[in-house]
């Protein structure tokens, strides 16, 4: 089948367009404020065309940098391949310019080697994800979650062989508790093969890696810091101001169920959206905004079922500073 629109050719404003890159950690990597996570949307349940044309969005825009992991889809593995779609048909002339990351640990094929973190899962995962990404390497690995049953050392030295053998330039670890990520900043830093990027979850309703120290271990430890669900799936928008709509991710993804937007949460969005709008933003951009605030944080990773949702998300880069009063009145929005 001929691809549509192809060849592709890049935008030649792709790094003019206003696009900002921050440092990664004590690395030489600059990575771009905004990231692509392709999690939902680019699996085999959603238009590949729309999917191709988010892609090539985002890197006209200046987002080198795109997140994956082995089970993202649906099916498991979907995600990975559209992207190798994408690499043979747009991005391999772009190879160079782009910073790829996949990740395993989560339940992937049967048997007792199909998850969790052991030197056989994550090898054999991605000489997978490599043949799905019809790429000779990864930028960034990340071992995407913690296995309390496989001891640490395996598990980082197996990531750390995994660099020297060249399939990967940087390591990464996702959603680690503190005391197992103090652990591996520390190992891998003697192995001379220090960890690049933290990813975990922060948002508005969700500051566990500031709380619970996650955040300024990584910093202490030269690690950057990338937050994915920045938007609270949808929640940290207008989306659920009037309801759930239909065909919105509340009434079709198992990981948003309806009773998260309760009376309590809908009174959070609403004052937070009116806040926004005092600051002349949407929600989603403020949301954006104040994850960026913190300099500990390298990027942020947004997902996009259209165009139009990520050149929304874009409008973050004109977004105003906060004051010292908007940031005490989100806190007391988020704690009354």
């Amino acid at each position: 089948m001929t691809p549509i629109d192809f060849p592709y050719q890049a935008s030649s404003e792709r790094y003019t367009s206003g696009m900002r890159y921050r440092r990664c950690g004590r690395s030489g990597v600059l990575l771009p404020e905004l990231s692509l996570g392709l999690w939902h949307n680019f699996g085999d349940n959603r238009p590949q065309d729309t999917a191709r044309s988010i892609a090539h969005y985002a890197f006209d825009h200046g987002i080198t940098h795109f997140d994956l992991a082995n089970n993202y889809g649906p099916p498991e593995g979907a995600a990975e391949k559209f992207f190798g779609r994408l690499m043979r048909d747009s991005f391999a002339p772009y190879r160079d310019e782009l910073f790829i990351a996949t990740k395993a640990a989560y339940d992937m094929w049967p048997g007792p080697y199909g998850s969790w973190a052991s030197r056989k899962h994550l090898t054999a995962s991605l000489d997978q994800s490599l043949k799905r990404m019809r790429t000779d390497y990864v930028d960034v690995f990340y071992c995407h979650r913690y296995d309390p049953d496989t001891p640490l050392e395996e598990t980082l030295q197996a990531l750390t062989d995994i660099v020297r053998q060249g399939k990967a330039l940087y390591i990464g670890i996702s959603r680690w508790p503190l005391p197992a990520a103090e652990q591996a900043f520390r190992y891998l830093h003697e192995q001379h093969t220090p960890c690049l990027l933290y990813q975990g979850r922060l948002n508005l309703f969700d500051q566990a890696p500031k709380k619970e120290g996650i955040l300024q271990a990584a910093h202490r430890n030269g690690s950057g810091f990338i937050s994915f669900s920045p938007l609270a799936q949808g929640l940290l928008t207008d989306r659920y101001l009037h309801g759930i709509p239909d065909g919105s991710r509340m009434t079709e993804n198992r990981f948003l169920k309806t009773d998260s937007l309760s009376p309590a949460v809908l009174r959070r969005i609403e004052r937070l959206n009116a806040l926004a709008a005092e600051r002349g933003e949407s929600l989603a951009r403020m949301a954006l905004s104040w994850i960026l605030h913190h300099s500990e944080v390298t990027s942020v990773i947004v997902g996009a079922s259209s165009t139009e949702q990520l050149s929304e998300n874009l409008k973050y880069r004109s977004s105003a500073p906060f004051c010292d009063e908007e940031l005490q009145r989100i806190e007391t929005i988020l704690t009354e």
